[in-house]
């Protein structure tokens, strides 16, 4: 009998069966902060790479969204703000975009902060979605692939459920591709995010897991090679400053 290979958590290895427990933990402690903390660590930045996703997604009117780990709603806001622009020019009926999070606390950190008309929220997990085949338009999952135990089949997941010539968006922290920004961003990030954590939100441990995190992300042209055998066409990526973050795409056939 075969023993299924470890997960990662951070820098550990754990079981398979351990790491959603482990990670649900860790954004049940940051929900309420989550949103600051993403500013403060990125000096606000984060907030350009997601307007850059969105309009590369160019949301329009009748689509249905999938915003898959999509925790506080701050994507699909953008989303629906766009699709919603789309209307008032062309006409058509509302998008529809799917908030889903596997963490209850996330959910619920956007539903207090409020949403828009297009935007319903749910609990699921990206790895067994509780949606039918081809039913969206289009998915996106940003900042969230890299928390899941098993990312080909998440993938596989969204592959499942877009139509035919469905885009696939995935906003993830990568690698810089220069060595010397490489060197000053580890620098940084290991000696002052978890630092932020600690005053801002009181919780070092969680933060340091997220850096840990980013570090067992595989980089950028091997995360395009698991897209591809998820079954995406013209999977690719775009930097973003310097390869702290990518932007995956690919087409569903």
């Amino acid at each position: 009998m075969t023993q299924s290979m470890p997960a990662t958590f951070g820098f550990r290895d754990v079981d398979p069966a351990e790491k959603p427990r482990l990670v649900r933990g860790v954004f049940d402690r940051v929900a309420s902060r989550y949103d600051l903390m993403n500013d403060l660590m990125s000096v606000g930045v984060h907030r350009l790479w997601k307007d850059a996703v969105a309009a590369r997604l160019n949301p329009q009117p009748g689509e249905t969204i999938i915003d898959c780990a999509g925790g506080t709603g701050d994507m699909a806001r953008r989303f629906s703000r766009l699709a919603r622009r789309a209307q008032d020019r062309r006409g058509g009926p509302d998008a529809r975009i799917l908030v889903l999070d596997y963490n209850a606390e996330m959910i619920a950190a956007g539903r207090t902060k409020g949403g828009e008309p297009e935007m319903a929220w749910g609990v699921g997990d990206a790895q067994r979605l509780p949606l039918p085949d081809a039913c969206a338009d289009a998915y996106v999952i940003s900042f969230g692939i890299r928390n899941v135990t098993d990312i080909p089949a998440a993938l596989v997941e969204a592959r499942r459920v877009l139509k035919p010539g469905g885009r696939f968006l995935c906003l993830e922290f990568s690698r810089p591709v220069a060595p010397a920004f490489r060197q000053a961003y580890d620098a940084y990030s290991f000696k002052v995010i978890p630092a932020i954590g600690e005053h801002v939100a009181g919780d070092r441990a969680s933060y340091q897991y997220l850096v840990e995190s980013i570090r067992r992300f595989p980089d950028q042209e091997t995360f395009a090679t698991m897209i591809r055998e998820a079954g995406f066409q013209r999977a690719g990526y775009t930097n973003f400053t310097g390869g702290v973050a990518a932007l995956h795409h690919g087409w569903a056939s």
